[in-house]
Protein backbone atom coordinates (compact mmCIF):
# COMPACT_ATOMS: atom_id res chain seq x y z
CA UNK A 1 0.00 0.00 0.00
CA UNK A 2 1.37 3.40 -0.95
CA UNK A 3 2.13 6.03 1.60
CA UNK A 4 -0.44 8.69 2.37
CA UNK A 5 0.34 11.83 0.42
CA UNK A 6 -2.79 13.81 1.17
CA UNK A 7 -1.46 16.07 3.91
CA UNK A 8 -1.40 19.68 2.78
CA UNK A 9 1.56 21.97 3.26
CA UNK A 10 -0.51 24.01 5.72
CA UNK A 11 -1.31 20.86 7.77
CA UNK A 12 2.37 19.98 7.92
CA UNK A 13 3.40 23.52 8.80
CA UNK A 14 0.76 23.86 11.52
CA UNK A 15 1.88 20.55 13.03
CA UNK A 16 5.54 21.63 12.81
CA UNK A 17 6.23 18.59 10.65
CA UNK A 18 8.58 18.19 7.72
CA UNK A 19 8.55 15.44 5.11
CA UNK A 20 11.84 13.68 4.50
CA UNK A 21 13.81 14.55 1.34
CA UNK A 22 12.87 12.94 -1.97
CA UNK A 23 13.89 9.32 -2.07
CA UNK A 24 13.02 8.76 1.59
CA UNK A 25 9.56 7.96 2.95
CA UNK A 26 8.60 9.56 6.24
CA UNK A 27 8.72 12.78 8.23
CA UNK A 28 10.15 14.60 11.24
CA UNK A 29 7.75 15.88 13.85
CA UNK A 30 7.99 16.93 17.51
CA UNK A 31 11.40 15.30 18.03
CA UNK A 32 10.49 12.10 16.16
CA UNK A 33 11.91 10.72 12.93
CA UNK A 34 9.40 8.32 11.37
CA UNK A 35 10.67 6.48 8.31
CA UNK A 36 9.59 3.45 6.30
CA UNK A 37 11.55 1.60 3.65
CA UNK A 38 10.22 -0.86 1.11
CA UNK A 39 12.60 -3.21 -0.66
CA UNK A 40 12.06 -6.06 -3.16
CA UNK A 41 11.56 -9.70 -2.19
CA UNK A 42 14.83 -11.38 -1.29
CA UNK A 43 16.45 -13.15 -4.23
CA UNK A 44 17.80 -16.70 -4.07
CA UNK A 45 21.30 -15.72 -2.93
CA UNK A 46 20.01 -13.39 -0.20
CA UNK A 47 17.57 -16.12 0.94
CA UNK A 48 20.40 -18.62 1.24
CA UNK A 49 22.42 -16.15 3.29
CA UNK A 50 19.46 -15.49 5.59
CA UNK A 51 18.78 -19.21 5.99
CA UNK A 52 22.42 -19.69 6.94
CA UNK A 53 22.27 -16.77 9.39
CA UNK A 54 19.14 -18.13 11.05
CA UNK A 55 20.18 -21.78 10.84
CA UNK A 56 17.04 -22.90 9.02
CA UNK A 57 16.21 -24.56 5.69
CA UNK A 58 12.79 -22.97 5.22
CA UNK A 59 11.63 -19.38 4.87
CA UNK A 60 8.33 -17.80 3.79
CA UNK A 61 7.79 -17.61 0.03
CA UNK A 62 8.14 -13.84 0.07
CA UNK A 63 10.56 -12.27 2.54
CA UNK A 64 11.05 -8.52 2.31
CA UNK A 65 14.31 -8.60 4.20
CA UNK A 66 15.29 -5.00 3.50
CA UNK A 67 11.89 -3.51 4.27
CA UNK A 68 11.34 -1.90 7.66
CA UNK A 69 9.57 0.73 9.71
CA UNK A 70 11.63 2.81 12.10
CA UNK A 71 10.60 5.41 14.68
CA UNK A 72 13.44 7.29 16.33
CA UNK A 73 13.01 9.76 19.20
CA UNK A 74 16.07 11.87 18.58
CA UNK A 75 16.15 13.53 22.01
CA UNK A 76 16.30 10.31 24.08
CA UNK A 77 17.75 7.98 21.45
CA UNK A 78 14.80 5.58 21.80
CA UNK A 79 14.39 3.66 18.56
CA UNK A 80 11.55 1.30 17.65
CA UNK A 81 12.25 -0.89 14.65
CA UNK A 82 10.10 -3.44 12.81
CA UNK A 83 11.70 -5.88 10.35
CA UNK A 84 11.38 -9.40 8.95
CA UNK A 85 14.67 -10.82 10.24
CA UNK A 86 13.88 -10.16 13.91
CA UNK A 87 10.36 -11.48 13.37
CA UNK A 88 11.69 -14.73 11.91
CA UNK A 89 14.05 -15.07 14.88
CA UNK A 90 10.93 -14.93 17.06
CA UNK A 91 9.34 -17.66 14.91
CA UNK A 92 12.39 -19.88 15.46
CA UNK A 93 12.48 -19.30 19.21
CA UNK A 94 8.78 -20.00 19.72
CA UNK A 95 8.92 -23.10 17.48
CA UNK A 96 5.23 -23.99 17.56
CA UNK A 97 4.26 -27.51 16.46
CA UNK A 98 3.06 -27.72 12.84
CA UNK A 99 -0.65 -27.22 12.20
CA UNK A 100 -2.25 -30.46 11.05
CA UNK A 101 -3.63 -29.99 7.54
CA UNK A 102 -5.44 -32.73 5.57
CA UNK A 103 -3.84 -31.62 2.32
CA UNK A 104 -0.36 -31.37 3.82
CA UNK A 105 0.81 -34.70 2.40
CA UNK A 106 0.42 -33.25 -1.10
CA UNK A 107 2.47 -30.13 -0.41
CA UNK A 108 5.84 -29.94 -2.11
CA UNK A 109 9.16 -28.33 -1.32
CA UNK A 110 9.12 -25.04 -3.17
CA UNK A 111 12.78 -25.36 -4.12
CA UNK A 112 12.58 -29.09 -4.97
CA UNK A 113 9.12 -29.90 -6.42
CA UNK A 114 9.96 -33.61 -6.70
CA UNK A 115 10.23 -33.99 -2.94
CA UNK A 116 7.41 -34.00 -0.45
CA UNK A 117 7.36 -31.68 2.53
CA UNK A 118 8.25 -33.16 5.90
CA UNK A 119 6.14 -31.03 8.22
CA UNK A 120 8.35 -31.20 11.28
CA UNK A 121 8.48 -27.42 11.73
CA UNK A 122 6.02 -24.54 12.01
CA UNK A 123 5.44 -23.93 8.30
CA UNK A 124 3.00 -21.09 9.13
CA UNK A 125 5.91 -18.90 10.35
CA UNK A 126 3.85 -17.76 13.33
CA UNK A 127 5.85 -15.24 15.34
CA UNK A 128 5.43 -13.69 18.79
CA UNK A 129 7.41 -10.70 17.51
CA UNK A 130 6.15 -7.37 18.83
CA UNK A 131 8.95 -5.13 17.54
CA UNK A 132 12.57 -4.31 18.33
CA UNK A 133 13.78 -1.51 20.57
CA UNK A 134 17.27 -0.05 20.98
CA UNK A 135 18.99 3.11 22.13
CA UNK A 136 20.30 4.71 18.97
CA UNK A 137 22.42 7.18 20.89
CA UNK A 138 23.51 6.87 24.50
CA UNK A 139 21.85 9.58 26.64
CA UNK A 140 24.11 12.00 28.50
CA UNK A 141 25.39 10.42 31.70
CA UNK A 142 26.19 12.03 35.03
CA UNK A 143 27.94 8.88 36.22
CA UNK A 144 30.55 7.25 33.94
CA UNK A 145 29.61 3.82 35.25
CA UNK A 146 25.93 4.36 34.62
CA UNK A 147 24.31 2.43 31.79
CA UNK A 148 20.91 2.62 30.18
CA UNK A 149 18.59 -0.05 28.89
CA UNK A 150 15.09 -0.24 27.48
CA UNK A 151 12.44 -2.70 28.55
CA UNK A 152 8.66 -3.09 28.44
CA UNK A 153 6.90 -3.02 31.79
CA UNK A 154 3.38 -4.36 32.18
CA UNK A 155 0.90 -1.67 33.18
CA UNK A 156 -2.80 -0.88 33.51
CA UNK A 157 -2.68 1.92 30.95
CA UNK A 158 -4.40 1.28 27.65
CA UNK A 159 -4.39 3.04 24.32
CA UNK A 160 -7.17 5.64 24.29
CA UNK A 161 -9.23 4.71 21.23
CA UNK A 162 -11.32 7.89 21.53
CA UNK A 163 -8.15 9.92 20.88
CA UNK A 164 -7.42 7.85 17.79
CA UNK A 165 -10.96 8.34 16.48
CA UNK A 166 -10.68 12.10 16.79
CA UNK A 167 -10.77 13.90 13.46
CA UNK A 168 -7.39 15.37 12.63
CA UNK A 169 -5.14 15.41 9.56
CA UNK A 170 -3.15 12.31 8.70
CA UNK A 171 0.31 13.70 8.06
CA UNK A 172 1.88 10.37 7.08
CA UNK A 173 0.60 6.83 6.57
CA UNK A 174 2.30 3.73 5.25
CA UNK A 175 1.99 -0.03 5.34
CA UNK A 176 5.02 -2.29 4.99
CA UNK A 177 4.81 -6.03 4.25
CA UNK A 178 7.57 -7.94 6.07
CA UNK A 179 6.85 -11.47 4.87
CA UNK A 180 4.09 -13.51 3.25
CA UNK A 181 3.39 -17.14 2.38
CA UNK A 182 0.31 -18.55 0.65
CA UNK A 183 0.79 -21.99 2.25
CA UNK A 184 0.78 -23.75 -1.12
CA UNK A 185 -2.60 -22.16 -1.94
CA UNK A 186 -4.07 -23.49 1.30
CA UNK A 187 -4.34 -20.13 3.07
CA UNK A 188 -2.12 -17.21 3.98
CA UNK A 189 0.56 -16.30 6.49
CA UNK A 190 1.20 -12.56 6.49
CA UNK A 191 3.18 -10.13 8.65
CA UNK A 192 2.69 -6.39 8.09
CA UNK A 193 3.27 -3.18 9.97
CA UNK A 194 1.44 0.08 9.35
CA UNK A 195 1.89 3.52 10.88
CA UNK A 196 -0.25 6.64 11.07
CA UNK A 197 1.11 10.02 12.16
CA UNK A 198 -1.21 12.82 13.28
CA UNK A 199 -0.49 16.26 14.78
CA UNK A 200 -1.19 14.82 18.25
CA UNK A 201 0.90 11.65 18.04
CA UNK A 202 1.58 8.43 16.14
CA UNK A 203 -0.03 5.00 16.13
CA UNK A 204 1.13 1.74 14.60
CA UNK A 205 -0.22 -1.76 14.13
CA UNK A 206 2.04 -4.78 13.70
CA UNK A 207 -0.15 -7.68 12.58
CA UNK A 208 0.54 -11.36 12.02
CA UNK A 209 -2.40 -12.97 10.23
CA UNK A 210 -2.79 -16.70 9.58
CA UNK A 211 -5.56 -18.49 7.76
CA UNK A 212 -5.21 -22.22 7.13
CA UNK A 213 -8.20 -23.02 4.95
CA UNK A 214 -10.72 -25.27 6.65
CA UNK A 215 -8.56 -25.60 9.76
CA UNK A 216 -7.43 -22.54 11.71
CA UNK A 217 -7.26 -18.77 12.00
CA UNK A 218 -4.71 -16.91 14.11
CA UNK A 219 -4.34 -13.17 14.66
CA UNK A 220 -1.53 -11.57 16.64
CA UNK A 221 -1.79 -7.79 16.88
CA UNK A 222 0.62 -5.35 18.47
CA UNK A 223 -0.66 -1.78 18.77
CA UNK A 224 1.69 1.00 19.84
CA UNK A 225 0.77 4.62 20.57
CA UNK A 226 2.71 7.72 21.53
CA UNK A 227 1.24 11.17 22.18
CA UNK A 228 3.64 13.98 21.37
CA UNK A 229 5.09 15.84 24.36
CA UNK A 230 5.68 19.56 24.72
CA UNK A 231 9.30 18.70 25.58
CA UNK A 232 10.79 16.68 22.74
CA UNK A 233 13.97 16.01 24.74
CA UNK A 234 12.42 13.97 27.55
CA UNK A 235 11.65 10.26 27.44
CA UNK A 236 8.35 9.83 25.54
CA UNK A 237 5.40 7.89 26.95
CA UNK A 238 4.92 4.88 24.68
CA UNK A 239 2.10 2.39 25.34
CA UNK A 240 1.96 -1.03 23.71
CA UNK A 241 -0.95 -3.48 23.65
CA UNK A 242 -0.48 -7.07 22.53
CA UNK A 243 -3.55 -9.14 21.67
CA UNK A 244 -3.47 -12.70 20.36
CA UNK A 245 -6.62 -14.32 19.02
CA UNK A 246 -7.10 -17.81 17.62
CA UNK A 247 -9.84 -20.28 16.71
CA UNK A 248 -10.35 -23.39 14.65
CA UNK A 249 -12.84 -23.28 11.82
CA UNK A 250 -14.69 -26.12 13.53
CA UNK A 251 -15.10 -24.18 16.79
CA UNK A 252 -16.41 -21.18 14.87
CA UNK A 253 -18.90 -23.30 12.94
CA UNK A 254 -20.29 -24.73 16.20
CA UNK A 255 -21.06 -21.15 17.24
CA UNK A 256 -23.03 -20.54 14.06
CA UNK A 257 -20.31 -18.85 12.03
CA UNK A 258 -19.64 -19.97 8.44
CA UNK A 259 -17.38 -22.99 7.94
CA UNK A 260 -16.35 -21.86 4.46
CA UNK A 261 -12.89 -20.28 4.52
CA UNK A 262 -13.92 -17.71 1.91
CA UNK A 263 -15.92 -16.01 4.67
CA UNK A 264 -12.66 -15.23 6.48
CA UNK A 265 -10.56 -13.47 3.89
CA UNK A 266 -10.33 -10.14 5.75
CA UNK A 267 -8.93 -10.18 9.31
CA UNK A 268 -10.53 -6.81 10.03
CA UNK A 269 -13.98 -8.32 9.57
CA UNK A 270 -13.52 -11.45 11.67
CA UNK A 271 -11.11 -10.38 14.39
CA UNK A 272 -13.85 -9.90 17.00
CA UNK A 273 -15.15 -13.40 16.32
CA UNK A 274 -11.87 -14.94 17.42
CA UNK A 275 -11.50 -15.56 21.16
CA UNK A 276 -8.64 -13.80 22.96
CA UNK A 277 -5.80 -16.12 23.93
CA UNK A 278 -3.56 -13.46 25.44
CA UNK A 279 -3.77 -9.73 26.07
CA UNK A 280 -1.43 -7.36 27.89
CA UNK A 281 -0.57 -3.67 28.09
CA UNK A 282 2.97 -2.40 28.48
CA UNK A 283 4.86 0.85 28.81
CA UNK A 284 8.36 1.40 27.48
CA UNK A 285 10.82 2.16 30.28
CA UNK A 286 14.31 3.66 30.03
CA UNK A 287 16.16 2.49 33.12
CA UNK A 288 19.28 4.09 34.52
CA UNK A 289 21.32 1.64 36.54
CA UNK A 290 24.85 1.30 37.78
CA UNK A 291 26.89 -1.89 37.93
Amino acid sequence: MAEWAGASESDLKEAEAELLPEGRSGLRIKGWLVESSKRPILGSLAREELEKELGVSHLPEMVFGGSALCLLHEGSGVKLHYNAVDALKGWMEEALPPVEVPAAAKWKFRSKPSQQVILDYDYTFTTPYSGSETLDTEPEKTNPEEYHRLYWQECDEQIDLTVLSKKEPILFYNEVVLYEDELADNGVSLLTVKVRVMPSGWFLLLRYWLRVDGVLMRLRDTRVYCAFSSDDKEMPVIIREICWREATIHSLSTKGFPSDSTAYMDPNLISQKLPIIKHKSQRLILSRSAD
